[in-house]
């Protein structure tokens, strides 16, 4: 499969819309978060909709795009995809802990395209947690309004609602590395 103009655009839209952002803590330019979500989902069967609603998961929860004006860009699926990787799309958002649970619950019975996008986000989140906290140690867990119990329990619950959807090989990397960082947080035997 090859991808065409809407992923041609889709990169430049989500280039364009998370200029400025850079990775929680980091110097990173956000759009390596986005490039590797799409990357994972590309690798893992993803169709060029999936692949492009990768590039724009975090269109609505971080830039106040809207679904419908992602509709009118990508079409409607794209822009289904995005709202529903989207823990919140008010602001002020609701409270950390209970968004994280609504969203725990709603990965449960979210669509095949929904989990593989989300599944490849938090796998990428994850992936840069451990290597920061290889680096950084506790110091790391500053950075996150959860803190290190709560984000611990965000991704373990996490793995555990993907696992009750089917196994895969997203699945099963996240699991081994959120065990990776449990264990390095000193919350895993």
């Amino acid at each position: 499969m090859s991808y065409g103009e809407k992923f041609d655009r889709a990169l430049l839209y989500a280039s364009e819309l998370h200029r400025d952002q850079k990775r929680k803590g980091t110097g990173t330019p956000y759009i390596t978060h986005l490039l590797a979500v799409a990357a994972l989902v590309g690798e893992n069967g993803g169709t060029e909709d999936e692949v492009v609603a990768a590039l724009l998961h975090d269109a609505i929860e971080d830039t106040g795009a809207t679904e419908a004006s992602l509709a009118a860009a990508f079409g409607k699926e794209v822009a289904a995809i995005v709202a529903a990787c989207s823990d919140a799309a008010s602001i002020p958002k609701p409270p950390w802990r209970e968004r994280k649970e609504r969203y725990v619950e709603h990965v449960r019975h979210a669509t095949p395209s929904v989990r593989l996008v989300s599944a490849a986000d938090k796998l990428h989140n994850a992936r840069t947690i451990l290597a920061d906290l290889r680096v950084l140690g506790d110091g790391l867990w500053e950075r996150f309004t959860g803190g290190k119990d709560r984000t611990l329990w965000y991704y373990r619950s996490l793995v555990e609602a993907f696992r009750g959807t089917g196994e895969g090989p997203l699945v099963e990397e996240l699991d081994r590395v959120v065990t990776e960082i449990e264990g390095l947080a000193g919350t895993r035997d």
